[in-house]
């Protein structure tokens, strides 16, 4: 970098190589004030650079005058700058790995009581080697404020589509911007209120639609009932119909035998692990992410989640809460967006009058953890399941909202949806005078 500065420092940036990369402090100080020089467009050669080094206090820090004149006369072969680069970046793994694995020693002789949250860390700091993110965990305030003055820009250019994953509902991407990397989205609802209808309908537009790689737990469903709603969901057709004798016609086989085409040809991991533990579905997200590069996903749900801590055993709350913040940071770690479902607990049942069954974030069951640690709390509601009476049953059928209670980054308020219950499908419909 020295003897064809131009050439090589862009070359290195472009490697991804950090001061951290270098073992010798002198190193690590030299190349840092190189980049810098660099990005400023400033000529880089040896008279100035000791005068540049001299004036910022950071000569003596770099070995001095002599140090420097002895780096530039060593003059390797630049055919051999990536051999070299590679090997200083080896080394830096390996530094790391040891400095991790001592970590791990002397945290095993400890003796701690949460083997399994010590074992989720190791895991987690390993992957972090691999993955290069511990040297850019901590990026420069300059370089935000880039990226936010380019948005903006592009804001003002015209070109104003969702930041964010688009859910396949309109209105509920105009509301919340889509499902934003890092973020936390639950979707609450009493039981039979079509929860995993709803998570199932978004994880298709996600992994079929726009072809990103998603992966779904499913505590409660298992992988064949999931699969079958969705090939039958996605092709439209009943599957009760089979039971009332109904005979599929040549356009219900051509549909269904394209939806299972489309469904099979997606990038769509589905576990349904019974009562997995937040550990455990940290370390499957982390190794889809690592192996297939996972956009988005989806869990079903948060209380039928476990976590193994001591705190946790005498509390309920406590567990609930854990399970919350664990999948918050794990959206951040992998920086992708989460759609995790729980369960409202009987506050909506024991009210009056036109807000019998309405739902309210505080309906959350067992933690306000979860109200906080979520950027978005939606709560699913369909009127026609209070209905007193066939008539109104009959009226109400299919009408379904979707309120945004909590929205981090943009406004609350009410989605409508209809709910085709013999599809288990939910989709957009359109806003009335009621809803607005």
């Amino acid at each position: 970098m020295l003897q064809d500065p131009q050439e090589y420092i862009g070359l290195a940036i472009e490697e991804q190589l950090t001061r951290e990369h270098f073992y010798l402090p002198s190193h690590a100080t030299l190349f840092a004030f190189l980049v810098e020089c660099f990005e400023k467009g400033v000529e880089v050669e040896l008279v100035s650079l000791i005068q540049k080094l001299l004036d910022r206090g950071l000569l003596d820090r770099v070995g001095g005058p002599s140090n420097l004149t002895d780096l530039y006369t060593y003059a390797p072969s630049p055919g051999h700058f990536r051999h070299h680069l590679q090997h200083v970046k080896d080394k830096f793994v390996l530094r790391s790995i040891i400095q991790n694995a001592n970590e791990a020693i002397a945290q095993a002789y400890d003796a701690p009581d949460e083997v399994a949250a010590l074992l989720d860390t190791v895991e987690a700091k390993i992957l972090a080697i691999r993955e290069g993110s511990e040297t850019n965990k901590a990026p420069s305030i300059s370089s935000s404020v880039n990226d936010v003055i380019t948005e903006f820009q592009k804001f003002l250019a015209g070109e104003r589509k969702t930041p964010g994953i688009t859910t396949g509902y309109p209105e509920l991407d105009r509301m919340s911007g889509g499902l934003k990397p890092g973020e936390m989205i639950v979707v609450a609802a009493r039981p039979s209120m079509g929860k995993t209808s709803l998570m199932m309908n978004i994880a298709e537009h996600v992994c079929i639609d726009l072809a990103k790689p998603s992966m779904v737990f499913s505590c409660e469903m298992s992988a064949f009932q999931l699969v079958q709603r969705l090939i039958f969901a996605r092709a439209r057709f009943a599957l009760a119909n089979l039971s009332r004798g109904y005979t599929p016609n040549k356009g219900d086989l051509q549909r269904i035998q394209r939806a299972a085409v489309e469904v099979a040809a997606a990038k769509l991991f589905i576990d349904d692990t019974s009562g997995i533990t937040i550990n455990e579905l940290r370390a499957k997200a982390r190794r889809k992410k690592r192996d297939e590069d996972i956009q988005f996903i989806a869990i079903d749900y948060l209380q039928l989640m476990k976590s193994r801590t001591k705190q946790a055993e005498n509390s309920r709350e406590r567990e609930i809460a854990e399970i919350s913040a664990g999948i918050k940071g794990l959206a951040k770690e992998l920086g992708i967006p989460i759609v995790i479902l729980a369960q409202l607990n009987r506050g909506p049942e024991g009210r009056a009058g036109k807000s019998l069954g309405v739902p309210r974030m505080s309906d959350l069951r067992e933690s306000g953890a979860i109200e906080q640690d979520a950027d978005l709390v939606a709560l699913l509601y369909r009127s026609a399941y209070y209905a007193d009476d066939a008539e109104e049953k009959a009226e109400l059928a299919g009408k379904s909202e979707l309120v945004l209670a909590k929205n981090r980054n943009g406004e609350t308020g009410t989605v409508p949806l209809t709910f085709i219950a013999d599809l288990m499908r939910f989709e957009s419909a359109a806003r009335t005078n009621e809803t607005e």
